[in-house]
């Protein structure tokens, strides 16, 4: 048994905000994946993978049969017979580990599932995203459903709001041009959940929420606009408003070592710095109108490039 592959996601705009409605755009990365398998020699890590795909099922059975129906018996008998998710998609980092096997387990177990290739309307891709947040939530507490979703259909996916998205094309990419998106490794593994948590106390003060509200949603959605129209110069002033929002309001998420970091992306204008997923850890995404400037600026990390402008 090998199922097919599932590609890791990057939320390129629409952390935090699209909790509280603000437009999103997630886009697969392929540089990461993970599938299905039977293990033929044991190994540590396989055996982990094993024993939390078991919970992990136990899990899915109690989901309500109206929403999705698995396979149960066959599932069931995979582990048994040792199938584990082999994954290269780190965890803890922003870009969808748990998504990938969400998705995975989707494809390989639902009955009546909704597949890729047939017409995906609007309806469609909202009930993937209610049985994908309602699968995805085992993992922290709470999901919106759209990683799955983006590993899933592995197309970039805008999210318009709560209750509105769609596929979506993206410009295609300049292989020669000289701006990037690109990814840091900040060497720590963040934990979404008590990131939520602090966010969600943070929007018990009538301040936060009317700067969630006035600023950050304002200048996240024209983040998403502009990056879809191609405007790149509208889109790195506004990714650099984006940016200096996170820093001031956001402090709880970024790591202690990248406060000073941030702060002279802003001032040098050679990088723009943003939270890649909930933050605390993992990868932090940097937006570079000239890359080979911002690799000289931030030579002490490993970068990788997710999109070529």
């Amino acid at each position: 048994m090998k199922g097919p592959l599932f590609y890791s996601k990057i939320l390129l705009f629409g952390e935090y905000g699209i909790i509280k409605d603000s437009k999103g755009l997630s886009i697969p990365y392929s540089f990461y994946n993970g599938a299905l398998k039977l293990m033929d020699t044991p190994t540590e890590k396989t055996i982990k993978s094993n024993e939390s795909l078991n919970r992990y099922a136990a899990y899915l059975a109690t989901i309500n049969p109206d929403l999705v129906v698995f396979d149960v018996v066959k599932l069931n008998a995979d582990i048994d017979a040792g199938m584990y998710f082999d994954s290269s998609i780190p965890q803890g980092y922003g870009v969808g580990s748990s998504g990938a096997l969400v998705a995975a387990l989707y494809d390989e177990y639902a009955q009546d599932k909704i597949t890729v290739l047939e017409n995906l309307t609007r309806e469609k891709l909202l009930k993937l995203k209610t049985i994908f947040s309602e699968m995805e939530s085992f993992f922290h507490g709470k999901s919106s459903g759209l990683d799955p979703l983006n590993s899933y259909l592995s197309i970039p996916i805008l999210i318009n709001s709560k209750d509105n998205i769609e596929a979506t094309g993206i410009p295609s990419q300049k292989s020669d041009g000289k701006g990037a998106v690109f990814l840091i490794d900040s060497g720590i593994v963040g934990e979404t959940a008590p990131m939520v948590q602090i966010f969600m106390e943070n929007m018990k003060q009538e301040g936060f929420r009317n700067m969630i509200k006035d600023q950050f949603i304002k200048h996240t959605d024209a983040c998403v606009d502009d990056f879809l129209k191609g405007d790149v110069k509208s889109l790195f002033k506004n990714t650099k408003q984006l940016s200096k929002i996170v820093l001031n309001h956001f402090k709880p998420m970024i790591p202690q070592q990248f406060h000073d970091l941030w702060k002279k992306g802003l001032e040098s204008n050679d990088y723009y710095l943003k939270l890649c997923g909930s933050g605390g850890g993992g990868y932090i995404l940097g937006f570079a109108e000239d890359f080979e400037k911002a690799k000289q600026a931030l030579h002490a990390y490993k970068l990788e490039v997710v999109y070529n402008f």
